[in-house]
């Protein structure tokens, strides 16, 4: 059996129940934290926490080098670890089909993903958010300007009156640099203000943590704002229903005045 278990947002406690459960019988476990991490808890905290012990895997090992945990999974109880939800925002779902083919049984595990929790946060409704977008740290994508993959995403969901996440690159085991790199809100809002200065962004920083932090504001007056610690991510709001520009004032201290009210 290989199991995918999100580890949800923040630290060790951030696992479901029965994800703990499942976690704590694995015959072995294996994680991988490039796409994300819990800033709240190391490895070795999350090793203590549950009695266990955690192999993390870089992208390779996962994505192009998964025969270890595939041969261990024909014969044992292999967990498969990742921050949030474990299929959402990656490439884990070929790691499964891969199971699939030679014939280990799977199960999925559940946690609490950044996206839904940003709705939570910020009042602005679910089922009104468009298709999300990842921002890239300059040296990532190589181009000048924003790349066409951002700016597509923003103009089509706010022509369609939607809202959009940003997500805020993340760099782990990069050759550019010794230490991880998370682009932070004020970064990724000062990138975002060369093509809409004006434009109504939410910063949404440290969701899943005691103290999340959701603040409102246009891209250039967010790119001179500090948010602490990471992760952050951005959301440009589309139409607000009157409930959700009621929601942004009270939890985000957002201009009314500067949000499109439907």
């Amino acid at each position: 059996m290989l199991t995918f278990i999100g580890l949800g947002l923040y630290d060790d406690r951030s696992i479901t129940v029965e994800g703990r459960e499942a976690l704590r019988s694995a015959d072995r476990v294996y994680a991988e934290f490039y796409t994300s991490k819990l800033i709240g808890a190391t490895v070795e905290e999350l090793e203590s926490a549950h009695d266990i012990e955690i192999e993390v895997r870089d992208r390779a090992g996962v994505e192009q080098h998964p025969e270890e945990m595939l041969d261990a999974a024909e014969n044992e109880d292999v967990a498969f670890l990742t921050a949030g939800d474990t299929m959402i925002s990656t490439t884990h779902v070929d790691l499964r089909l891969r199971a699939h083919e030679r014939g280990i049984d799977t199960h999925v595990i559940h946690g609490v993903t950044a996206q839904t929790a940003t709705s939570s946060l910020t009042g602005l409704q679910n089922y009104r958010f468009g298709k999300a977008t990842t921002l890239p740290f300059p040296y990532a994508h190589g181009a000048d300007g924003l790349p066409a993959s951002v700016t597509d995403t923003i103009d089509e969901n706010r022509a369609d009156g939607l809202h959009t996440v940003v997500y805020l690159d993340i760099k782990v085991g990069h050759e550019r640099t010794d230490e991880d790199e998370y682009m932070t809100a004020d970064v990724g809002a000062d990138l975002l203000a060369e093509e809409y200065p004006d434009l109504v962004g939410v910063v949404v920083a440290r969701a899943g943590s005691p103290e999340p932090l959701v603040e409102a504001g246009t891209m250039s007056e967010l790119a001179d704002r500090e948010f602490g610690e990471p992760l952050h991510l951005l959301v440009v709001p589309g139409d607000c229903h009157l409930l959700e520009a009621d929601a942004l004032c009270e939890l985000a201290d957002a201009d009314r005045d500067t949000l499109d009210i439907v």
